[in-house]
């Protein structure tokens, strides 16, 4: 696996920068991970080989519903915010009523793939449930899966980037282990915004502990989560190698959705090269399994640390995507990068009509992809 590189120290990034950062990786990391969900690191590599490149529709990327997710947080955060109030911040209550209209919207255009418990939870905001009731009992990895633009856009007020956190889990996931997963998600890239990929420390091992131990103290209380938490702090300081950490959670075949095993298997990625988003990416995708989705935490992360320029230009020029292009998705961040006065802060339009032909491409796409794995190489 690739190891991380020498970094002289810089400076913080911008606000527009980590949000566009956190954005961007979201998207190349589900994009570069897409085409090997589900596989076994050693298949994923006999069909792709072992360079990470875009492999979704020849040559071309295209995101899932890690980015799509995020891109509505984005929004959410958009509309919640009010100019003409007193307190222009963003509301908990506006975003979260805000995102699940978003959300039901997103199940309406037929999504090609989506999660046993979103599912649950959409159907009920579908029936009329509202945001605080219309989540279920689950400790799948989707709320930590857009939370790096919360850690970005919010992270500067600790009390404020909970309650989005806790209001961004909710509506799906009740467990939890999916609100401590998705915190860990936000404070982790808001850490790496802040600190601009470098964690403080007499060494990068000695940063990187000092961080989890943070979390250990004061954001994880869940034991399973806690001791994904120690394991990982405990291979970096020893082997700092994935495959161990692998075998240490019993994840030799893949890391799988749940949020104990994705979320501390993306921190470790980051915290092993907090500064070299390829060598963070690259590690994560080939550990195999729920590629696409530990792609997109560790992409949000660690964009949302080395910025737009730190992000590489032949991993996010080829997503094609529509009609959620990289240019939107760059205005997204523009328009949230905004002061909270400002009259331009308000959600980005979507040409909506090409979401249904968008998803009946990409579902045709995916099972020429499903058909394909069923030849060799095995």
């Amino acid at each position: 696996d690739p190891t991380p590189t020498p970094n002289p120290a810089p400076t913080p990034r911008t606000r527009e920068e980590r949000i566009a950062g956190a954005l961007l990786g979201t998207a190349v990391g589900d994009a570069l991970g897409l085409p090997r969900e589900g596989l076994s690191p050693r298949r994923a590599e006999r069909l792709f080989g072992s360079e990470l490149r875009h492999a979704f529709f020849f040559g071309r990327g295209f995101v899932s519903d890690d980015t799509e997710h995020t891109c509505m947080v984005a929004q959410a955060l958009l509309a919640a915010s009010d100019p003409t109030t007193p307190t222009p911040n963003p509301d908990p209550d506006r975003f979260a009523r805000s995102l699940g209209w978003r959300l039901r919207g997103w199940l309406l255009g037929l999504p090609a793939g989506i999660g046993f418990a979103t599912l649950r939870a959409l159907l009920k905001l579908c029936l009329g449930f509202p945001p605080t009731r219309s989540g279920v009992y689950s400790a799948g990895n989707g709320p930590a899966m857009r939370a790096a633009v919360l850690g970005a856009a919010l992270g500067d007020d600790p009390e404020l980037l909970a309650a989005h956190v806790r209001a961004a889990t909710r509506i799906t996931h009740t467990d939890p282990r999916a609100y401590e997963g998705a915190l860990i998600v936000a404070l982790a890239a808001h850490h790496a915004a802040t600190h601009a990929g470098q964690l403080p420390g007499p060494t990068p091992t000695a940063g990187a502990t000092a961080f989890l131990d943070t979390l250990l103290s004061h954001h994880v209380h869940t034991p399973e989560l806690r001791d994904a938490l120690t394991t990982v702090a405990d291979v970096l300081t020893t082997t700092n190698d994935p495959a161990d950490l692998a075998t240490r959670l019993n994840l030799e075949r893949g890391v799988t959705g749940y949020v104990v095993h994705s979320v501390p298997a993306a921190l470790f990625c980051w915290l092993r090269s907090p500064h070299d988003f390829r060598a963070a990416l690259t590690a994560i995708v080939r550990m195999g399994g729920d590629a696409d989705t530990t792609g997109a935490i560790l992409g949000g992360i660690a964009g949302a640390g080395v910025g737009p320029a730190g992000i590489p230009a032949e991993w996010r020029d080829p997503i094609a995507d529509f009609p959620r292009t990289l240019a939107w998705i760059e205005r997204l961040a523009a328009r949230l990068s905004l002061p909270a006065t400002d009259p331009n802060r308000r959600p980005l339009p979507l040409f909506w009509p090409l979401i249904p032909v968008r998803n009946l491409f990409f579902l045709a796409v995916v099972l020429c992809h499903g058909f394909r794995r069923l030849l060799p190489p095995y």
